[in-house]
């Protein structure tokens, strides 16, 4: 088949939900520009009430990113200079971000290969009298094991900050991701499953006092005008990105239904040898934000992929502990053997809401295609 007769498949679109929104939306901005009121206003305070709900989570704040999200609340909490936190050695790098940003140090812990997901097994061994906290993530979409995470949390008299930046409406064990830690953080980044029109955010809690605490931070450390009992930092969920969510809010379980058919679909229809479909444990139910599958030979399948016209993506080529902002932790290649593996193998394919089933075969018929 020639170049010019491959179907074009891109790795993600935004155009299919614009588009059976785009009333909605239009209404929104109309909305918050007629009012001239941009910050910390009645559209956080709405989105705030139904994002909470929707995790079943007391209290929802609203900041101005995911990044921001896991630090605010890690600093609310108190996490600083000389402490460390549990992080997985395979996530993007806002994670361990989030760590530095307080002053605490992350503590890399491997995943397990199937799941790409942080190994509750791995845990403990990293525990030192310095660990306050643990950050599991729930990458992709899929739920981490909390039920080990949890206790081993309890036993050592840890924190849990879950960060759910790829997760919105993953459930374990039925229940929905975010309302098992302490807190958790989400971002918005358009290309999330539930994404704002920019970035934004929101820390969501069962816990007032905290909650209040990470408001007054995220306001440059005040709890009311003029009055600054933190040293705090600026990040505000805007009221156009609040109204652009509230608006995008109500449909996000028919755009994870409808990743879900797509994933279907693939983990149905790839039965290519060389190609390791992802691994979904029984107690997870997840929302798809990323299919990546593995292959040892990645980057040649990649080049096959996008000659046929597929657009792919690689989650994330270079492992947090060999990159150049953290070479002060001392780590050399060879250090996390199962993140390194999973950097040098996993292939993102496309998965958007909105995918055509000839999209969605081709893709599938290319992957099998390839010797």
């Amino acid at each position: 088949m020639s170049l010019d007769n491959t179907m074009k498949v891109p790795f993600v679109s935004f155009k299919p939900l614009e588009k059976e929104l785009d009333g909605d939306l239009r209404v929104a901005f109309e909305r918050v520009y007629e009012n001239s009121w941009y910050i910390e206003g009645k559209e956080d305070e709405k989105f705030e009430a139904s994002f909470a709900e929707y995790c079943k989570s007391k209290y929802c704040v609203g900041v101005g990113n995911g990044l921001d999200a896991l630090m605010l609340a890690l600093k609310a909490l108190g996490v600083k200079e000389g402490d460390e936190v549990i992080v997985p050695s395979n996530t993007y790098i806002a994670t361990a971000l989030a760590v530095t940003y307080v002053g605490a140090t992350p503590v890399f812990v491997e995943p397990d290969i199937r799941t790409f997901n942080i190994d509750p097994a791995r845990i403990e061994e990293k525990i030192t009298d310095k660990t306050v906290a643990i950050m599991p993530v729930h990458l992709y979409g899929q739920a981490c094991d909390m039920d080990p995470i949890m206790e081993i949390a309890g036993k050592h008299d840890l924190y849990v900050v879950e960060d759910c930046a790829q997760a919105h409406g993953a459930t374990y064990k039925g229940r929905v991701i975010g309302s098992f830690g302490n807190a958790a953080g989400f971002s918005f980044y358009p290309g999330k499953n539930l994404g704002a029109l920019g970035d934004a955010g929101a820390t969501v809690t069962n816990d007032k006092d905290l909650a209040a605490k990470i408001r007054a931070l995220g306001n440059y450390g005040s709890d009311y005008k003029y009055h600054h009992i933190y040293k705090g930092n600026n990040s505000r969920l805007d009221e156009m990105q609040a109204a652009f969510l509230s608006a995008k809010l109500p449909h996000l379980d028919k755009v994870n239904v409808n990743r879900r058919s797509i994933a279907d679909k693939y983990l149905k229809g790839i039965t290519n040898p060389e190609v390791i479909l992802p691994f979904v444990p029984d107690y997870a139910v997840p929302v798809w934000h990323i299919f990546g599958i593995r292959c040892k030979r990645r980057d040649e399948l990649e080049k096959f992929l996008n000659y046929r016209g597929i657009t792919t993506n690689k989650h994330y080529p270079i492992p947090m502990h060999l990159q150049e902002c953290y070479k002060d932790l001392g780590y050399k290649e060879g250090d996390f053997p199962i993140a390194e593996e999973i950097s040098t193998t996993e292939l993102s394919i496309p998965m958007f809401y909105g995918m055509t089933d000839e999209q969605i075969q081709y893709v599938i018929d290319t992957i099998n295609d390839f010797k």
